[in-house]
């Protein structure tokens, strides 16, 4: 059924352009009659429509009309269809609209300023003669257009930080280029076209010279998400009146629409809502209503669940929406506060706190690239902890225009910036200004370290917070002594004194790098490291450095003591404590990662091991473990950035700076901060303010791509790559992950997990089953054969989410032997010794309800693994003896089997047994399971069995061979007739085993640089998605509906994909 287009506002004619994809029209269409352009009265005709009460929440060039459809039966349909047929169509009823109605009270949307804005024509992609009105703004984040200038969502929007150039293409038109595509506007006249390729340009002009582009400075929620960002939520909704469902996104204080999950990857939107206008009311069982003073927006959820989910998340946002702009408000009642203190754009949502002034989105990306030590830059509506009621004093207090007396007192007029500098402009006026300190007005006292200090001392314990910032940004050592003994630092004065603003000013500047008297040229960027002010001194035993990883363990006879000092910066070793002259020097910037080494790894106790960017390695060691401990974190703060300095907390393995790649941003690696403990990877991710945990044990896939040298991990909606740029410290970071990442004894917890805390082994045993072995006759009971079961053990041990139980080469009874072999020796097993007496006597409580409630109490105060493996265990044996006429194996068969497996006794007596046989008799009950989940479950195994029994029935083939196996249609490129392949799929298939099936029966020849994967294609949401080459392919098609299929197809080669096995 084809979706009836509804016509634009105005639509004008034109012989040359096409759409974003941009061609000549006489090669798709027979060359029209021109029409002569200059005469801006003269238009085809079109139909006519009724104006003003349409309003299309997709843009113009994402309609899904028939390409190849002619334009004329288009235009009869626009007039013979009325509103109520374009109910499923990509157009908001009129019923969704708000008309006349006045904002209500409280914040109102503050827009970034406009750098322009005016009527242009725009080209839809799938006519090429038919020009479209569009009223158009730029500013500082988008390019966005609209039907008219009375529509406050677009109908789409461009982030700025994507537009990679704009370029004149013909009389009136130019071209925005984007990193994804290319989209064609026409202006009124040629000078109009100018002045729009003219801002455009000087807009992007910092970014096409290589500069560091805005997005460094967009906070995640003001970020379309195509850029790194975490959302609230994101996901699928349907919007009342739309055929299609919109992908959704709900991120900060905005909630993001996009025609489908690829345009959300991209960054290309429909339109923004801003939800410090907005309202959330619940409608229906599924539905719901986001209301703006502009717009009604319906929508409806896949289920009640998932409703519940999106109106807590926008509700959520219009919290943080309305909390966050009382900071800004409550800094910007300081006048000079309300426009940027570098360029003077109004509204300014950021700050470098311990400089005290208040900055545009622009200014602030520039400041950061300064450094944290220079300019910690903060949100005025996102960071909201830091904003504390002295600092908002403060701010207050000083504001832009007496800050800039002294930061700007002597600007020349050629280097002022103004709202519309570019980036290269911004950078070297801001690194000027702050870090150079070009443009300061001088202090009496410059020059005179003794005197500036002294001034410090005795100002601060005074209000003139204004004269502090001055002496301290003129040389004062705000870390002085102030030869009080109460008093040691001028931070202490001002508390002693009650000055609390001070104190705040002071608290923010202890680590400042102060500004620079001589002017530097251009500064490319650069990894940033400050220099502390950290000492330590004492004797540690070191061996000579090597430039290879140490393998060996280390004899106190190869050890040398040594004398060893940290000061400024650098850690130096010397002969002894009299020796003046070090046997050498690591300066901390050469510093990349310290790993802490197991006691007794060597032949001193405690052993560190520094690692330099020259590749050199190096071992110290000291029998002292306090000792130990205050050089190892001594030395770390040396090195590490101050933002991930929340790092020094853990007692780490490991830690130091690595580069990476994550999320959409593969092109360029990007470096974080990275402390490993025990099965943790803690990180500091670059413009990342809060630090991110990854459970290696529950990773999907861990691997190495020794061609390249990069550790890939993979979590569920997430894959990060870890880049070696130095080979000595990344292969002891990749020996150091895996081993975490691996099972370390053998209790439950310690084991690889699933993402819900189950472990691998149990998980993989348990899907095995389910597919291939619930009609085995005595499942559990017949022994498997030991030698393999031995060998299935110890693989899982070994590494757990690398085993693959496959149907033909794995034999039912084995992996089943498997699964009780794991409980029965799994540490302290299932239920804890001290918990165990408990359950056992839980069986005798006479009354079934109390018995039920004590089953209960006893499955929370499990630990949280134990919890979700005797959930999977208890639902899986449910699921087996609800089958017990194929399988013979009824509720009390299975409790014979597992009660003296998990409890790990004898068997002489059935008191375990009982306990299995109610937890399985009363699994609804206990667990609290959703029973129309539970029928669906069992209705998916019942298929599976009837399939396997109707291949049987065809093939004669026993169920233990590939009676499990489905048998689906993969399309090969695309979805045609001639690209068929039916493939038979085993429960264990992976997505890469049936890319290679498929390239194997097509004998198509891989060669070195293709990249062929699986993808999941819906052609109802037309969406596609990648299968991870790890991921089976069975569920997928479980889940498949009837309009949606697999297609193996070559894509580019890039970072985010992987190469087939044997590519």
């Amino acid at each position: 059924m084809r979706r009836v287009p509804q016509p634009p506002p105005e639509i004008r004619s034109d012989s040359g352009d096409s759409s974003d994809d941009y061609q000549e029209p006489d090669q798709v269409y027979p060359k029209p009659q021109r029409v002569n352009m200059a005469d801006r009265d003269v238009f085809l005709s079109v139909p006519g429509s009724r104006k003003g009460r349409y309003s299309s929440l997709c843009s113009d060039d994402e309609l899904l009309d028939d390409d190849n459809e002619p334009i004329s039966i288009r235009n009869s349909l626009w007039q013979d269809y009325g509103l109520s047929t374009l109910q499923e169509s990509v157009y908001l009823p009129v019923t969704g609209r708000v008309l006349a109605q006045p904002p209500r009270d409280g914040p109102s949307p503050e827009p970034c300023p406009v750098l322009k804005m005016g009527w242009l024509d725009k080209n839809p992609p799938q006519g090429s003669l038919y020009y479209q009105r569009r009223w158009v703004k730029l500013d500082v984040d988008y390019l966005r257009y609209f039907d008219n200038d009375k529509e406050v969502y677009s109908k789409r929007i461009i982030p700025t930080a994507a537009i990679t150039g704009v370029t004149n293409v013909g009389e009136q038109k130019f071209e925005v280029v984007t990193t994804n595509r290319t989209f064609l506007f026409r202006a009124e006249s040629d000078s109009e076209r100018n002045e729009w390729v003219s801002v455009l340009q000087n807009f992007t002009k910092g970014r096409q010279e290589g500069s560091r582009e805005i997005t460094a400075s967009v906070p995640p929620s003001l970020l379309t998400p195509g850029s790194p960002l975490t959302p609230e939520q994101q996901g699928y909704l349907e919007l009342r009146g739309l055929r299609s469902k919109l992908y959704t996104v709900v991120s900060g204080d905005k909630v993001f629409l996009y025609k489908n999950v690829e345009d959300y990857r991209l960054g290309i939107g429909i339109t923004s809502i801003d939800m410090n206008v907005g309202n959330v009311k619940d409608t229906d069982r599924r539905s719901f209503d986001l209301t703006t003073p502009y717009r009604i927006f319906s929508f409806l959820a896949d289920s009640e669940q998932h409703k519940e989910q999106w109106v807590e998340a926008m509700r959520d946002a219009i919290g943080e929406a309305l909390s966050n702009s009382e900071v800004a408000n409550q800094i910007w009642a300081e006048p000079s506060n309300g426009c940027c203190a570098d360029c003077g754009a109004a509204k300014p949502e950021w700050a470098a706190i311990n400089l005290c002034v208040v900055v545009c989105k622009r200014c602030a990306g520039e400041h950061r690239g300064l450094g944290p030590s220079i300019s910690k830059v903060r949100s005025l509506k996102m960071d909201r902890k830091v904003w504390t009621e002295e600092l908002i004093q403060v701010f207050l207090l000083l504001g832009n225009e007496r800050l800039n007396g002294f930061w700007a007192a002597n600007v020349p007029p050629s280097e002022a910036l103004s709202p519309t500098s570019c980036s290269e402009d911004r950078r070297l006026f801001i690194s000027s200004k702050y870090r150079q300190g070009k443009y300061r007005k001088y202090h009496p006292l410059y020059g005179n370290q003794r005197e500036l200090n002294n001034a410090l001392c005795i100002n601060v314990q005074c209000s003139d917070v204004l004269e502090t910032l001055c002496l301290v940004f003129c040389g004062a050592d705000v870390n002085c002594s102030t030869g009080q003994a109460d008093c040691p630092s001028p931070l202490s004065l001002a508390h002693a004194h009650n000055q609390k603003l001070q104190a705040e000013f002071l608290s923010h500047n202890l680590n400042t790098e102060l500004p620079r008297s001589e002017v530097a040229g251009l500064m490319e960027p650069q990894h940033y490291s400050p220099q502390h002010s950290v000492t330590h001194n004492g004797f540690l035993f070191k061996t000579a450095s090597m430039a290879r990883p140490i393998t060996e363990r280390k004899a106190k006879e190869e050890f040398s003591r040594r004398w060893c000092t940290l000061n400024d910066g650098n850690f130096s070793y010397y002969e002894s404590d009299k020796t003046s002259t070090p046997n050498g020097v690591l300066k901390s910037t050469e510093i990349v990662c310290l790993a802490v080494n197991t006691p007794e790894r060597h032949g001193y106790d405690h052993t560190f091991e520094l690692y330099s960017e020259s590749e050199r390695l190096y071992l110290f060691g000291t029998d002292d473990p306090v000792s130990h401990k205050e050089w190892v974190k001594s030395i770390t703060k040396t090195f590490i950035l101050p933002n991930a300095e929340g790092l020094l907390r853990l007692g780490f393995d490991r830690i130091g700076r690595l580069r990476y790649k994550d999320g959409l941003n593969l092109q360029s690696p990007r470096v974080g901060w990275f402390a490993l403990v025990g099965s943790s990877l803690h990180a500091y991710l670059e413009d990342s303010v809060e630090e991110e945990e990854i459970h290696l044990r529950k990773l999907q896939e861990l691997s190495i791509q020794q061609e390249n040298e990069v550790l890939v991990l993979v979590e569920r909606g997430r894959t990060l790559y870890i880049e070696g740029e130095r080979k000595l410290d990344f292969q002891g970071w990749c020996v150091s992950i895996q081993r975490a990442a691996g099972s370390a004894g053998d209790s439950l917890s310690q084991q690889q997990l699933t993402e819900t805390d189950i472990p691998v082994i149990v998980d993989r045993c348990i899907d095995y089953i389910t597919q291939c072995g619930l009609t085995s006759e005595g499942i559990y009971r017949k022994s498997g054969v030991n030698s393999r079961v031995a060998a299935l053990c110890e693989a899982f041990r070994r590494d757990a989410r690398s085993v693959r139980l496959k149907d033909g080469e794995h034999q039912v009874d084995d992996v089943s032997n498997t699964l009780k072999r794991f409980f029965r020796e799994s540490g302290e097993g299932l239920f804890p010794i001290q918990a165990a007496s408990a359950w056992l006597s839980t069986p005798v409580v006479p009354d079934e309800s109390m018995k039920i409630s004590q089953y209960q109490l006893l499955l929370s105060r499990l630990p949280r693994v134990n919890k979700a493996t005797l959930r999977a265990l208890v639902n899986h044996l449910y699921c087996v003896q609800r089958f017990a006429e194929l399988n013979q194996m009824n509720l009390h068969n299975l409790a014979i089997v597992f009660g003296p497996t998990l409890f790990q006794t004898d068997g002489k007596d059935y008191t375990a047994g009982r306990v299995v046989e109610e937890l399985i008799e009363h699994y609804t009950d206990i667990f609290e399971v959703d029973e129309q989940q539970l029928k669906r479950q069992l209705d998916e195994i019942t298929a599976i069995i009837k399939v396997r029994e109707k291949l049987n029935l065809n093939s004669s083939v026993p169920a233990s061979g590939s009676a499990g196996d489905f048998i689906c249609t993969v399309y090969l490129e695309e979805k045609k007739e001639t690209a068929e392949q039916h493939v038979k799929i085993p429960g264990s298939m992976t997505a890469a085993e049936l890319t290679c099936e498929i390239l194997d029966r097509r004998k198509i020849q891989v060669r070195e640089k293709d990249y062929w994967s699986c993808w999941e294609v819906s052609q109802k949401e037309e969406t596609e998605r990648p299968l991870h080459h790890l991921e089976r392919v069975l569920p997928i098609l479980h889940s498949l509906g009837t309009d949606s299929h697999l297609l193996v197809k070559k894509t580019p080669r890039h970072g985010g994909h992987t190469r087939l096995p044997g590519q």
